[in-house]
C-alpha cells in the first residue's frame, strides 16, 4: 500500500505544475506575437490622421498602409523556401530588433512613398519573425498542445490589434504621429529582448533544425496536400474580409453621420476584447467537433456582423465590428493550427507559405475593397467583404472535419 500511496502523490502534485508551465508558456507566447504584429494594425486606427497629413485620399492612404503585408507575403515565401536552413530563435530575435529600424524611421518620413517603402520594409521583419515562431510551435508541441500553442499566438495577435490602436489613436492624438512611431519601435525592440531570454529556455521548444535540403520537392508536396492548399486560400480569404473592414470602416466612423473624434474611434476598437477571450478556445472547439465545422462556424458568426456595418448608429456598427473580429480570428487560429497538424514535412516552410497566402489576400483586399469604398460605397465594400468570407466557406468542405 504504501509504495502505491508515494507514487501516485508525485502525479497529483505534478499535474498543477504541469498546468502552471502549459499556462506559463501560452503567455510568453502571446506577449512575443503581441510585440510581433504591434505595428501591423495599430496604424489603422490613425489612417484619417495620416491622409491628412501627407494630403492623400482614403483610397490612397489605405494601401500604403497595409503595404507592409506585401512585405509580410515576400518574407513568408522567403522564408518557407529557406526554412530549414534558419535557426528559428536567432531569426525571431534578429527579426524583431531590425523591424525597430523602419518603424523609427516613420516618424520622418517625408512622402508618402517613403511611407510606403518603410511599411513594406516593416513587413519583411514582421512576416520573419511571425512565420519562424510558428514553426518553433509546429515543430516543439504536438496533439493537443499544438492547437494550444497557436491559438495563444493568435490571441496575441487579437491582443496587438486592440491594444496596439488604442496606443496608436492615443499616442497620436496627444503626442504626435512621430512619438507614436518611436513608441512602437521600443516595443519591437522589447519583443527582440524577450524572445532572446525566454523563447530557448521554455519546455519543448528547443531549435530544431534538419539537414539543408532541397526545397523545391518540399512544396511540390505541400502544394499537393488537397486540404493544405485549401488552407492556404482560406488565410488569404480571412485578411481579404478582415482588412476590408478594419481599414475602411475608420472612414466611416469619422464622417457623418457617427463623427468619431481620434480618440473615441480608438476607444471603438474594444470590439476585439472579446476575441481576446473567444481564439484561445479554437484549440478546444476543434477538438470537439473537427477543424471543418470549426471553420465554418468562425465564418458564419463573421458573416452575421457584416448587415449591422451598414447602421447608422453607432451600437449596431460596435456589434458588427465584434462580431467580424471574433469570427476571422476564430478562423485565424483553427487555420494556423491545421496547417501546422496537416504539414507532412518541414511545417515551417507551410506556415511560410500560408502566412504568404495570407497577408497578401490582405493586400489585395485593401487595393480591391479600397477602389469600391471610394467609387461605389461603403455598402459595396462591405458586400466585397461577405464575398470573400462566402469563398472561404467553399473552401473549407476540403478540410477534414476529423483533422485534429
Amino acid at each position: 500500500m504504501q509504495p502505491t500511496t508515494t507514487s501516485a502523490s508525485p502525479s497529483h502534485d505534478a499535474q498543477p505544475q504541469a498546468a502552471t508551465i502549459s499556462f506559463q508558456r501560452e503567455i510568453v507566447i502571446g506577449l512575443i506575437a503581441f510585440l510581433t504584429v504591434v505595428d501591423l494594425f495599430a496604424t489603422q486606427a490613425i489612417l484619417p490622421t495620416l491622409a491628412k497629413a501627407y494630403g492623400v485620399s482614403a483610397a490612397a492612404m489605405g494601401p500604403a498602409v497595409n503595404a507592409s503585408t506585401l512585405g509580410m507575403a515576400v518574407a513568408g515565401l522567403a522564408v518557407a523556401f529557406f526554412s530549414n536552413r534558419i535557426d528559428r530563435r536567432q531569426g525571431v530575435v534578429a527579426s524583431l530588433a531590425l523591424l525597430s529600424i523602419p518603424t523609427a524611421l516613420l516618424a520622418v518620413a517625408p512622402d508618402l512613398t517613403t511611407f510606403t517603402l518603410l511599411r513594406v520594409i516593416q513587413g519583411l521583419f514582421m512576416s520573419a519573425a511571425f512565420t519562424l515562431t510558428l514553426a518553433y510551435l509546429a515543430e516543439e508541441t504536438c496533439g493537443q498542445a499544438t492547437a494550444s500553442a497557436f491559438a495563444a499566438y493568435i490571441t496575441g495577435n487579437v491582443a496587438s490589434n486592440l491594444f496596439g490602436r488604442l496606443m496608436s489613436a492615443s499616442i497620436a492624438d496627444s503626442l504626435g504621429l512621430a512619438a507614436n512611431f518611436y513608441l512602437f519601435a521600443a516595443l519591437n525592440l522589447a519583443g527582440a529582448v524577450l524572445v532572446y531570454f525566454t523563447l530557448n529556455g521554455m519546455r519543448h521548444m528547443a531549435v530544431a533544425m534538419t539537414e539543408p535540403k532541397s526545397p523545391i520537392p518540399v512544396w511540390r508536396q505541400h502544394l499537393r496536400n488537397r486540404p493544405l492548399r485549401a488552407t492556404f486560400a482560406i488565410g488569404f480569404c480571412i485578411l481579404f474580409a478582415f482588412i476590408g473592414t478594419f481599414t475602411y470602416v475608420n472612414f466611416v466612423l469619422v464622417r457623418p453621420p457617427l463623427s468619431l473624434g481620434m480618440m473615441s474611434v480608438g476607444l471603438v476598437y474594444f470590439v476585439f476584447l472579446p476575441a481576446i477571450l473567444t481564439t484561445p478556445l479554437a484549440g478546444r472547439l476543434v477538438a470537439r467537433i473537427g477543424t471543418r465545422n470549426t471553420m465554418w462556424a468562425a465564418l458564419g458568426l463573421a458573416a452575421c456582423g457584416l448587415p449591422l456595418l451598414l447602421s447608422s448608429s453607432l451600437a449596431p456598427v460596435l456589434a458588427g465590428l465584434t462580431l467580424v473580429g471574433v469570427g476571422t480570428f476564430f478562423a485565424q487560429a483553427t487555420a494556423t493550427g491545421f496547417v501546422g497538424r496537416a504539414a507532412t514535412t518541414d511545417p515551417g516552410s507551410a506556415s511560410g507559405i500560408y502566412l504568404a497566402c495570407y497577408f497578401l489576400g490582405g493586400l489585395v483586399g485593401s487595393a480591391i475593397l479600397g477602389q469600391l469604398f471610394v467609387h461605389v460605397g461603403w455598402t459595396a465594400c462591405v458586400a466585397g467583404v461577405g464575398a470573400a468570407l462566402a469563398v472561404a466557406a467553399g473552401l473549407a468542405t476540403q478540410l477534414k472535419s476529423t483533422a485534429r
